[in-house]
Parts: C-alpha cells; structure tokens; sequence
C-alpha cells in the first residue's frame, strides 16, 4: 500500500508510450499475463505501440495490415496471422462504462465488539504486532 501510484494519461504515456484510451488494444496486442491474454506471437511492447502510434487502435491497425501500409512485412504477417485471436481479445480487455452502481460506502466503522472479534482473531492465529498496529490504525 506504501506504493500506491495514481495512473492517468500522461503516466500511461510515459510508461509505455501510448495513450490512456489506446490501453486495452495495447494490452491485446502485446498481452498481459493478468488478463490471460498471450498476445499476437512476436509482438511485444516496443512493437505494440509503435503500431498504435501509426494504426490508432486495433482496427486501424488490423486493416492497414491487410492493406500492407503499417508495420514490417514480419508484424503485418503476424497481426494476419493472429486474427482468430484477435477477434476475441478485445471483450477480455474492454472496460465496462455503462455500469450503473450504487455509490460506495468507503468508511471503516470500528467499535468494541469489532476490536473485541479482531483481538481474539490475533490471539487465535498468532498475528502479534500486526494486528496490534492494524487496531491502533483502527482506532485513530
């Protein structure tokens, strides 16, 4: 928790050299191990956003490689290749915008019985110090 980053565009920019909004096809060109997704074979990150800076987004770049006009020869016959993959990639890595949910509630409430359960909790499993730093942070 001590590393915590806020992640907005001009940090997507500058990690990896696209736009925030360009993010999920990066994602599923390149792939990401925590989505499950293996990426276009051969593809990594340098390739990935080279081909998003000329291509704009997945299909862009789907299209100018059929037209030939993006990429190398070898990254057109790859993104070709993988188009089986590439039609379902997307739903893995799209964002849901339209979800309506209730505003959560964020606040920790904290009282004896709860400090109670948690001490028992620490004396049960042997959690020492940890718990006894968590219930002062609690109590704070």
């Amino acid at each position: 928790m001590s590393n915590l980053e806020i992640i907005d565009d001009a940090a997507v920019q500058a990690r990896y050299g696209i736009r925030a909004a360009q993010y999920a096809d990066f994602a599923a060109l390149r792939g990401d191990p925590s989505d499950g997704l293996p990426g276009v074979p051969g593809i990594g990150e340098k390739s990935a956003a080279a081909l998003l800076a000329a291509g704009g987004d997945l299909g862009g770049i789907r299209s100018a490689a059929a037209e030939g006009t993006v990429g190398s020869p070898a990254q057109r016959a790859k993104i070709l290749a993988a188009a089986d993959y590439l039609d379902v990639a997307p739903t893995v890595v799209r964002v849901v915008r339209d979800l309506d949910l209730a505003p959560a509630d964020d606040r920790i409430t904290f009282d004896d019985a709860r400090a109670e359960a948690a001490t028992e909790l620490a004396a049960r499993w042997n959690l020492g110090t940890s718990m006894t730093r968590a219930l002062a942070a609690l109590r704070a």
